[in-house]
Protein backbone atom coordinates (compact mmCIF):
# COMPACT_ATOMS: atom_id res chain seq x y z
CA UNK A 1 0.00 0.00 0.00
CA UNK A 2 1.66 3.65 -0.85
CA UNK A 3 0.65 7.06 0.75
CA UNK A 4 0.59 9.86 -1.55
CA UNK A 5 -0.05 13.80 -0.23
CA UNK A 6 -1.01 16.01 -3.03
CA UNK A 7 0.10 19.64 -2.08
CA UNK A 8 -1.59 22.57 -4.14
CA UNK A 9 0.81 24.41 -6.02
CA UNK A 10 2.59 27.40 -4.11
CA UNK A 11 0.87 26.67 -0.90
CA UNK A 12 1.31 25.14 2.59
CA UNK A 13 2.33 21.67 3.01
CA UNK A 14 -1.10 19.54 2.62
CA UNK A 15 -2.79 18.67 5.99
CA UNK A 16 -1.72 15.35 7.23
CA UNK A 17 -5.18 14.22 6.79
CA UNK A 18 -5.64 15.25 3.04
CA UNK A 19 -4.23 12.32 1.73
CA UNK A 20 -5.59 9.45 0.00
CA UNK A 21 -3.84 5.74 -0.53
CA UNK A 22 -3.69 3.41 -3.15
CA UNK A 23 -3.90 -0.36 -2.72
CA UNK A 24 -1.15 -2.44 -4.98
CA UNK A 25 -3.01 -5.59 -5.68
CA UNK A 26 -0.84 -8.37 -6.22
CA UNK A 27 -2.19 -11.87 -7.43
CA UNK A 28 -1.42 -14.38 -4.57
CA UNK A 29 -0.63 -17.53 -7.02
CA UNK A 30 0.35 -14.73 -9.41
CA UNK A 31 3.86 -15.96 -9.18
CA UNK A 32 3.74 -19.36 -8.75
CA UNK A 33 0.88 -19.27 -11.97
CA UNK A 34 3.82 -18.07 -13.84
CA UNK A 35 6.42 -20.09 -13.09
CA UNK A 36 4.51 -23.26 -13.72
CA UNK A 37 3.93 -21.66 -17.19
CA UNK A 38 7.87 -21.21 -17.16
CA UNK A 39 7.98 -24.62 -16.67
CA UNK A 40 5.92 -25.65 -19.33
CA UNK A 41 8.26 -24.08 -21.63
CA UNK A 42 11.11 -25.61 -20.83
CA UNK A 43 9.64 -28.91 -21.10
CA UNK A 44 9.36 -27.95 -24.45
CA UNK A 45 12.67 -26.95 -24.82
CA UNK A 46 14.06 -30.14 -23.63
CA UNK A 47 11.67 -32.08 -25.70
CA UNK A 48 12.89 -30.92 -28.78
CA UNK A 49 16.25 -31.65 -27.73
CA UNK A 50 15.15 -35.58 -26.65
CA UNK A 51 13.60 -35.01 -30.06
CA UNK A 52 16.55 -34.34 -31.94
CA UNK A 53 18.60 -37.01 -30.33
CA UNK A 54 16.41 -39.83 -31.28
CA UNK A 55 16.79 -38.91 -35.19
CA UNK A 56 20.45 -38.04 -34.82
CA UNK A 57 21.81 -40.67 -32.04
CA UNK A 58 22.60 -43.16 -34.29
CA UNK A 59 23.81 -41.39 -36.83
CA UNK A 60 27.87 -41.95 -35.73
CA UNK A 61 29.71 -40.69 -39.04
CA UNK A 62 32.18 -43.65 -38.60
CA UNK A 63 33.00 -41.92 -35.31
CA UNK A 64 32.59 -43.66 -32.09
CA UNK A 65 29.36 -44.86 -30.44
CA UNK A 66 27.87 -44.18 -26.70
CA UNK A 67 29.36 -47.86 -25.66
CA UNK A 68 32.53 -46.57 -26.36
CA UNK A 69 32.78 -43.42 -24.79
CA UNK A 70 30.20 -43.40 -22.04
CA UNK A 71 31.36 -44.37 -18.64
CA UNK A 72 28.13 -46.02 -16.99
CA UNK A 73 30.08 -45.83 -13.04
CA UNK A 74 30.93 -42.27 -13.49
CA UNK A 75 27.76 -41.19 -14.98
CA UNK A 76 25.77 -43.11 -12.12
CA UNK A 77 27.83 -41.48 -9.62
CA UNK A 78 26.89 -38.21 -11.12
CA UNK A 79 23.22 -39.15 -10.82
CA UNK A 80 23.55 -39.95 -6.73
CA UNK A 81 25.03 -36.96 -6.64
CA UNK A 82 21.97 -34.72 -8.61
CA UNK A 83 19.33 -36.84 -6.93
CA UNK A 84 20.84 -36.76 -3.75
CA UNK A 85 20.26 -32.82 -3.66
CA UNK A 86 17.20 -33.15 -4.29
CA UNK A 87 16.11 -34.70 -0.98
CA UNK A 88 18.71 -32.32 0.45
CA UNK A 89 16.17 -29.58 -0.64
CA UNK A 90 13.19 -31.05 0.16
CA UNK A 91 14.92 -31.44 3.79
CA UNK A 92 15.44 -27.52 3.79
CA UNK A 93 11.86 -27.02 2.71
CA UNK A 94 11.01 -28.93 6.06
CA UNK A 95 12.93 -26.83 8.03
CA UNK A 96 11.47 -23.62 6.11
CA UNK A 97 7.90 -24.70 7.08
CA UNK A 98 9.07 -25.02 10.87
CA UNK A 99 10.48 -21.79 10.65
CA UNK A 100 14.33 -22.91 11.46
CA UNK A 101 16.48 -20.27 9.24
CA UNK A 102 20.10 -22.01 10.10
CA UNK A 103 18.95 -25.33 9.52
CA UNK A 104 17.04 -24.31 5.75
CA UNK A 105 20.72 -22.40 5.04
CA UNK A 106 22.88 -25.41 6.08
CA UNK A 107 20.41 -27.60 3.71
CA UNK A 108 20.50 -25.45 1.03
CA UNK A 109 24.30 -25.34 1.15
CA UNK A 110 24.59 -28.91 1.30
CA UNK A 111 22.24 -29.07 -2.03
CA UNK A 112 24.65 -26.34 -3.82
CA UNK A 113 27.59 -28.42 -2.87
CA UNK A 114 25.63 -31.59 -4.70
CA UNK A 115 24.69 -29.41 -7.34
CA UNK A 116 28.55 -27.60 -7.89
CA UNK A 117 29.85 -31.65 -8.06
CA UNK A 118 27.33 -32.95 -10.34
CA UNK A 119 28.41 -29.77 -12.32
CA UNK A 120 32.13 -30.37 -11.83
CA UNK A 121 31.65 -34.45 -13.07
CA UNK A 122 29.63 -33.66 -16.09
CA UNK A 123 32.59 -31.05 -17.19
CA UNK A 124 35.21 -33.29 -16.40
CA UNK A 125 33.41 -35.57 -19.39
CA UNK A 126 33.09 -33.15 -21.07
CA UNK A 127 36.34 -32.33 -21.38
CA UNK A 128 37.71 -36.16 -21.92
CA UNK A 129 35.27 -36.60 -24.73
CA UNK A 130 36.87 -33.21 -26.14
CA UNK A 131 40.33 -34.45 -25.58
CA UNK A 132 39.69 -37.98 -27.45
CA UNK A 133 38.50 -36.11 -30.41
CA UNK A 134 34.68 -36.18 -29.66
CA UNK A 135 33.73 -33.27 -29.67
CA UNK A 136 30.32 -32.27 -30.55
CA UNK A 137 31.64 -31.74 -34.31
CA UNK A 138 32.84 -35.24 -35.00
CA UNK A 139 29.38 -36.46 -35.71
CA UNK A 140 25.42 -35.93 -35.49
CA UNK A 141 25.60 -38.18 -32.47
CA UNK A 142 27.90 -36.32 -30.36
CA UNK A 143 26.02 -33.03 -31.71
CA UNK A 144 22.60 -33.56 -30.00
CA UNK A 145 24.21 -35.47 -27.18
CA UNK A 146 26.55 -32.02 -26.42
CA UNK A 147 23.10 -29.98 -27.15
CA UNK A 148 21.07 -32.33 -24.85
CA UNK A 149 23.20 -32.99 -22.22
CA UNK A 150 24.74 -29.23 -22.11
CA UNK A 151 21.71 -27.51 -21.89
CA UNK A 152 20.74 -29.42 -18.60
CA UNK A 153 24.05 -28.56 -17.01
CA UNK A 154 23.65 -24.88 -17.79
CA UNK A 155 20.34 -25.15 -16.29
CA UNK A 156 21.61 -26.92 -13.07
CA UNK A 157 24.50 -23.94 -13.34
CA UNK A 158 21.65 -21.67 -13.06
CA UNK A 159 19.86 -23.30 -10.37
CA UNK A 160 23.09 -22.90 -8.17
CA UNK A 161 23.01 -19.01 -8.89
CA UNK A 162 19.77 -18.55 -8.07
CA UNK A 163 20.21 -20.82 -5.01
CA UNK A 164 23.24 -18.87 -3.60
CA UNK A 165 21.08 -15.18 -4.08
CA UNK A 166 18.15 -17.08 -2.18
CA UNK A 167 20.88 -17.66 0.27
CA UNK A 168 21.96 -14.29 0.43
CA UNK A 169 18.43 -13.20 0.94
CA UNK A 170 17.45 -15.83 3.35
CA UNK A 171 20.72 -14.91 5.48
CA UNK A 172 19.67 -10.89 5.32
CA UNK A 173 15.75 -10.73 5.33
CA UNK A 174 14.91 -13.89 7.54
CA UNK A 175 12.00 -16.40 6.16
CA UNK A 176 9.53 -14.40 4.50
CA UNK A 177 6.46 -14.80 2.84
CA UNK A 178 8.35 -13.74 -0.26
CA UNK A 179 11.30 -15.52 0.09
CA UNK A 180 9.27 -18.55 1.30
CA UNK A 181 7.39 -18.23 -1.95
CA UNK A 182 10.85 -17.77 -4.22
CA UNK A 183 12.71 -20.82 -2.33
CA UNK A 184 9.05 -23.03 -3.56
CA UNK A 185 9.65 -21.67 -7.20
CA UNK A 186 13.28 -22.55 -6.95
CA UNK A 187 12.21 -26.21 -5.29
CA UNK A 188 9.97 -27.26 -8.13
CA UNK A 189 12.34 -26.06 -10.89
CA UNK A 190 15.06 -28.19 -8.93
CA UNK A 191 13.02 -31.31 -9.06
CA UNK A 192 12.21 -30.86 -12.54
CA UNK A 193 15.84 -31.07 -13.32
CA UNK A 194 16.02 -34.11 -11.70
CA UNK A 195 13.23 -35.48 -13.08
CA UNK A 196 14.56 -34.64 -17.06
CA UNK A 197 18.17 -35.73 -15.91
CA UNK A 198 16.35 -39.15 -15.07
CA UNK A 199 15.45 -39.56 -19.09
CA UNK A 200 18.75 -38.30 -19.84
CA UNK A 201 20.39 -41.04 -17.64
CA UNK A 202 17.88 -43.55 -19.14
CA UNK A 203 17.39 -42.51 -22.85
CA UNK A 204 21.20 -41.51 -23.47
CA UNK A 205 23.64 -43.46 -21.31
CA UNK A 206 21.74 -46.48 -20.79
CA UNK A 207 20.21 -47.34 -23.97
CA UNK A 208 23.39 -45.77 -25.67
CA UNK A 209 25.54 -48.36 -24.41
CA UNK A 210 23.48 -51.06 -26.15
CA UNK A 211 24.42 -52.60 -29.27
Amino acid sequence: MSEITLPAAGLAPADPSARFYVHEHHPEHGTMLGFWLYLMSDCLIFASLFAAYAVLGRNYAGGPSGAELFDLPLVAVNTSLLLLSSITYGFAMLEMQKGKMRATLVWLAVTGLLGAGFIGLELQEFVHLIHDGAGPQRSAFLTSFFALVGTHGLHVSFGIVWLLTLMAQVRKHGLTPENARRLMCLSMFWHFLDVVWIGVFTFVYLMGVLP
